[in-house]
């Protein structure tokens, strides 16, 4: 198992109240799999560099995850296919 993180921005359009539901959603991707969550930061909601979607904001989150590098084209698959986040990035990380 390897170490990652994954930054994901979910929609504005997704309530507060499902925001949360989002980022579970995505951390059981993760989980029913055979990895592990090590933490989840929320950066709150932030102004967008650029306009994605005809989005100017959106809510971060930041995941710290252990899973097998099979995993990760898998992962990236669903947050593509996924409505309410609309930008992600997986990059392994050091340590």
């Amino acid at each position: 198992m390897r170490d990652y993180e994954v930054v994901i921005i979910v929609s504005p359009q997704v309530e507060e109240e499902r925001v949360g539901s989002v980022v579970d959603r995505v951390t059981g991707w993760i989980t029913g799999r055979g990895g592990t969550i090590d933490k989840v930061e929320p950066w709150g909601r932030k102004r967008l560099a650029y306009t994605i979607k005809d989005f100017r904001e959106g809510s971060y989150f930041l995941i710290r995850t252990k899973m097998e590098p099979a995993q990760v084209d898998e992962l990236e698959s669903n947050l593509r296919l996924s409505e309410d986040v609309i930008r992600h990035l997986v990059v392994r990380a050091e340590g």
